[in-house]
């Protein structure tokens, strides 16, 4: 039987190791709880976060890179920091999380930046531009050219820290019920579409109207859209839009890249240790890699067997391709004439590519010399 002496002791023990594992789980908004590591009984989980999704982790092409992001974190932490992963709807809308984010319902999330467009004009650059920069052109003007800085200081205004965390080459130009002949077939199209692309179309004469990946089958099978574009084809076929909508056309030319960020709460960012930071900074961007590796190499083996499921791929006629980039650049113009935000960025993009071409087009070898 314990003494008195014995008893308080044991008490206090217990008391001062209860303190400590309350100050070690930092109070940053994200949800933390301190666990015990199976093998050594004595590690904490330091950082929890609920991390909402604007794309399903089951749709392939787009779901991996968020996933092993996860993973890389928490196996470069020893378990210590965690990132659970909840797929749209399921804490938050797909378009709702960066203002989740903005006002600390969720720590950060991982989402296309596009969304923001209403609110944050400068955003659809960000994310996607029309007859824009390919992927690595973008990482360059990322890195190396202004473009972190900008999209910072865009976002501190929100609340958030921007970080480049994927990124995918060309989406298709779309799924369509109907082959498309000439420009007149725009007129009055109904179709989904997203970004500063979705204005172009616009401009072009179709009726454009904007949905969550989960509504876009069931619009298209009720005739509520005529087409769509949404993602890349093995993307788009897990979503089933090569069963109603047979032909489906290239170029991207909305979306040349499409970009993903983890957005963080700037209070959440602030509260971080140094060495967190850095590692989620460093983490991105080799998600960045993985995902542009895994979106290239991903669509030729789906292109490769769309005759056998009675898929039509095909390019748009190049006068649709004209008059859309004509309304394109006067999209742009438009949008950079009402925020000043959006002009600063659009004009750094376009400096950027402009000397950046001068090497494209002398170093990379024309399609007339590809690989056999």
């Amino acid at each position: 039987m314990f003494s008195s002496r014995s008893f308080l002791i044991a008490v206090g023990v217990a008391f001062l190791a209860g303190m400590v594992v309350s100050l070690a789980v930092r109070s940053s908004g994200a949800e933390k709880a301190p666990r015990i590591n199976n093998n050594t009984l004595k590690e904490i989980v330091r950082e929890r976060w609920r991390v909402p999704l604007s794309s399903s982790r089951n749709l392939p092409g787009n779901g991996e890179t968020p996933v092993w992001l996860a993973n890389a974190v928490q196996e470069a932490t020893g378990g210590s920091f965690i990132i659970d992963l909840f797929d749209p709807g399921q804490i938050v809308p797909a378009f709702a999380i960066t203002d989740a984010v903005r006002d600390r319902k969720v720590p950060a999330g991982y989402t296309w930046l596009g969304y923001d467009q209403g609110k944050i004009p400068a955003s659809a650059l960000i994310a996607a531009k029309p007859f824009g920069m390919e992927p690595w052109a973008f990482i360059g003007w990322w890195l190396h050219g202004g473009g972190k800085e900008l999209s910072e200081k865009i976002y501190v205004k929100h609340n958030m820290k921007p970080l480049l965390c994927g990124i995918s080459g060309p989406e298709t130009a779309g799924w369509f019920a109907q082959p498309l002949k000439s420009v007149d077939d725009l007129d009055g199209l109904k179709i989904r579409f997203a970004g500063l692309g979705g204005k172009a179309m616009q401009r072009v004469g179709a009726s454009v109207t904007m949905l969550p990946a989960g509504e876009i089958f069931q619009a298209l099978e009720t005739g509520v859209i005529d087409a769509t574009e949404y993602s890349q084809p093995i993307t788009d076929q897990a979503l089933g839009f090569n069963r109603i909508a047979k032909y489906n056309y290239y170029p991207g030319w909305h979306q040349p890249f499409s970009s993903i960020h983890m957005v963080v709460n700037l209070q959440v960012w602030d509260d971080l240790a140094a060495r967190d930071q850095s590692m989620l900074e460093d983490l991105c961007l080799a998600a960045t890699a993985f995902h542009l590796g895994l979106s290239e190499a991903l669509q030729g083996p789906v292109i490769e067997k769309f005759e056998d499921i009675g898929v039509s791929a095909r390019h748009l006629p190049d006068d649709m391709l004209k008059k859309i980039h004509d309304a394109a650049n006067e999209v742009l113009d438009e949008e950079a004439a009402k925020d000043e935000h959006f002009a600063e960025v659009l004009a750094s993009q376009r400096q950027f590519h402009k000397t950046y071409r001068k090497w494209r087009n002398l170093a990379y070898l024309s399609k007339d010399f590809d690989q056999e």
